[in-house]
């Protein structure tokens, strides 16, 4: 099967992770508080210490990865909205040359419609500039019966 990163790795990224697992995908997920990650872990997922703010911080993390998710529909902060903006368009510049051959972007959450907006703007910029396969998790979070098999489903159809 293959290795799927999920970028923000907190309550939804352990659900995916423990859903993909079941599949039978190696998953990593990534954390910025290095006490996650037992939570990681226990949701079958390898723990990677990283900061979507910090796009090098991430590089390591995508050795061996087939598929991204970046899950930050709903990051908090004050540089929340600039993960959807400049450090995914960064992302996805660094991604070209890298094994990573699909991006699932969650385009829904509390970060703020305009955040989002922008994020899926920069998804599908470089899914057409440098042909990266893109699918996009448009399920509000909170909706939890629905999220997870949509979350699910673009990993597949990533994978497909």
């Amino acid at each position: 099967m293959a290795r799927v990163l999920i970028v923000g790795c907190g309550c939804r990224g352990e659900a995916l992770a423990r859903a993909l697992v079941a599949d039978g995908h190696a998953v990593r997920g990534t954390t910025r508080d290095l006490s996650r990650s037992a939570d990681i872990a226990a949701a079958g997922a390898e723990p990677y210490l990283g900061d979507p703010d910090r796009i090098g911080t991430l590089m390591d993390a995508v050795a061996g990865v087939t598929i991204l998710c970046w899950l930050m529909g709903s990051a908090i902060g004050e540089n929340a909205a600039a993960l959807h903006d400049g450090r995914l368009r960064m992302l996805c510049e660094k991604l070209v040359d890298t094994p990573v051959r699909g991006l699932v972007y969650e385009a829904a959450g509390s970060v703020g419609e305009a955040a989002l907006a922008r994020g899926l703007e920069v998804a599908r910029d470089a899914h057409e500039r440098w042909m990266i396969p893109l699918e996009v998790i448009d399920v509000a979070p909170e909706d939890h019966d629905a999220w997870l098999p949509a979350a699910r489903s673009a990993v597949a159809a990533l994978l497909a």
